[in-house]
């Protein structure tokens, strides 16, 4: 073995493998260089199923074992005597090898029941797309349709001998241990893609809280630089505002060299302005180079004495086989204890600045980040493609254009200026197909066209021509819909989620105009109603009425611009 300070490597069968000595029960992990990120978003929740799969001859064991599958690495971990870890791996093994296509069925159902309980976040969807890092934000729609060639393919390619890592933390390494698995070779990590033109950016959703996603160097600078934030944030909007109830932030590693940068705070309706605008204020002053020092410290030295723990090489022992098989070898204890402690609040100061310059900012429907220096993340395309064009039944405007490369929702918005969405057959990384004749075509840029031939009056040639130019790996099929009748109304927009509308100058002005109508009016008819007492009762009613009446007419207009530039 070749001591790395508190972990050792060696291998088992071929296979590195990463040592913590430890008294008590041993534990054991198996992880692999594949994950969500490596799917497509049409076959979506195959490695997921395979690790279900690997599982089930475990049954209900004594001891405690589990599966995860993250964005690029899937873990086997056990924990128990040394007869139960071999048993273990050694059963996972043969499963990967020989997976139960019996269960098939079974585990699909188990993993429908899992997703439905999943909140899916959105942040991963607005900055990688369709693909890659931005899958987690989707569904699994590839399980239903996976068969047992695909899941066995899936298998032989990814989980094998050349693609894994293998930790132990106990006594030693248990005597006998073998891990027989397919040859293969080690996996890079998947592509990191993007949706976003520019950053910082924001964008706007339905839910009440204000979150940031930010793509930093993965350095001792970042790990405290979470930490910072994270308290700055609780002192802002928790002890002193008042605003949120749950402040956090948190530092995740890609193992590509970059971390992701994580924070919420949460905020009640009424609370979304002040929360939104002191959340900015806070990373405002960090990138100004305004860090405490008290928070630097207590950050440290948590951190410090965390990596002081006893248990603190076993605790690190998942995440370095992920390292390892990202190519980067175990980082010696006393090695990051000193990088921790070299961390000044200008090594933090950089850190913030780096995190401004990829800033991805979620905000609550409604509201906007572009006074602050963000700038709206696309839902339209920069161009539509030609082909054969369907005007809605509606008579709105809008349109589907069925060209030869792909598929444009266009139209014109509200302020007259030209508006497209476009997914081409090429960077078509998803189509939703429905009995009914329905398509949404999902490009991996995450935009979304609609295609329902009762609504535009698409003939059957069209639809058949726009079917055969789809990428056949890319189809999903769904089950029957309810059949709704055509209702004239402007399709639905075309990102998902959708972006608020934006108000344009001439509503604007018209917000302007009938809003201070309806209050010199509602000024008119309260003084009236204050001075009944100069008035017959008869004559007072029907002045009030009058009054009343037109300050209503007035400010509905007002309330109408709102309420549809508010929609989100």
């Amino acid at each position: 073995m070749n001591p790395q300070a508190d972990i050792l490597l060696t291998d088992v069968d071929g296979i590195p493998t990463l040592f913590a000595h430890t008294a008590g029960p041993m534990r054991a992990g198996l992880v692999f260089r594949v994950g969500v990120a490596d799917e497509t978003l049409a076959r979506t929740g195959v490695t997921h199923l395979v690790e279900h799969l690997a599982l089930h001859r475990q049954g209900l064991a004594a001891h405690d074992y589990n599966g995860t599958t993250k964005d690029a690495f899937t873990h086997f971990y056990t924990e128990g005597d040394e007869s139960q870890i071999l048993a273990y791996l050694d059963g996972v093994c043969a499963s990967l090898a020989d997976l139960p296509m019996e269960r098939l069925a079974t585990e699909k159902e188990i993993l429908r029941t899992e997703e439905s309980r999943r909140d899916r976040p959105q942040l991963p969807l607005w900055r990688y797309g369709a693909q890659g890092y931005g899958l987690p934000s989707y569904p699994e729609w590839g399980v239903p349709v996976l068969g047992p060639d695909d899941v066995g393919h899936w298998a032989r390619t990814w989980f094998t001998q050349g693609n894994a890592v293998l930790w132990v933390a106990g006594e030693r390494i248990p005597a006998g241990l073998s891990l027989k698995l397919p040859p293969g070779e080690r996996r890079p990590l998947p592509a990191v893609t993007s949706a976003l033109p520019s950053t910082p950016a924001y964008f706007s959703d339905g839910r009440g809280g204000v979150l940031l996603d930010a793509v930093v160097a993965d350095t001792a600078a970042a790990r405290v630089y979470a930490g910072v934030l994270e308290r700055a944030l609780t002192r802002a909007l928790r002890q002193e505002g008042g605003y949120s109830y749950t402040t956090a932030a948190d530092h995740t590693s890609r193992r590509d060299g970059h971390a992701v940068i994580a924070a919420f705070a949460d905020a009640l309706p009424d609370r979304q302005d002040a929360v939104l605008g002191g959340f900015v204020d806070v990373l405002a002053a960090l990138q100004a180079g305004r860090v405490d020092g008290g928070d630097l410290e207590a950050v440290r030295g948590r951190a410090d004495s965390a990596l002081a723990a006893p248990d603190a090489a076993v605790r690190r022992l998942a995440g370095a086989a992920e390292d390892l098989l990202a190519g980067r070898p175990p980082v010696p204890l006393e090695q990051q204890r000193a990088e921790l402690r070299a961390v000044t609040d200008q090594h933090v100061h950089a850190v913030a600045l780096e995190a401004a310059g990829t800033a991805l900012l979620q905000v609550p429907a409604g509201h906007s980040a572009d006074w602050a220096g963000y700038t709206a993340a696309p839902t339209t395309s920069p161009y539509a493609v030609t082909g054969r064009r369907f005007t809605a039944r509606d008579n709105s405007g809008w349109a589907l254009v069925i060209g030869a490369d792909g598929v444009s929702f266009v139209g014109r918005e509200a302020d007259g200026t030209e508006s497209a969405a476009t997914v081409l057959h090429r960077a078509c990384a998803a189509v939703l197909t429905w009995p009914d004749g329905g398509r949404r075509l999902i490009g991996t840029d995450g935009l979304v066209v609609d295609v329902e031939p009762d609504r535009y009056g698409i003939d059957a040639s069209a639809m058949a021509a726009l079917d055969a130019a789809l990428p056949p790996a890319a189809v999903v099929p769904q089950p029957p819909r309810e059949r709704r009748p055509f209702t004239p109304e402007q399709p639905a927009h075309i990102h998902t989620p959708q972006a608020p509308r934006r108000r344009t100058a001439g509503q604007t002005v018209s917000l302007v105009i009938w809003s201070v109508l309806a209050l010199l009016l509602a000024f008119v008819a309260l003084s009236v109603t204050v001075a009944r007492s100069e008035f017959g009762t008869g004559e007072w009613v029907v002045m009030l009425g009058i009054l009343w009446g037109i300050t209503a007419l007035c400010a509905w207009p007002a309330i109408r611009i709102l309420r549809d530039t508010r929609r989100g």
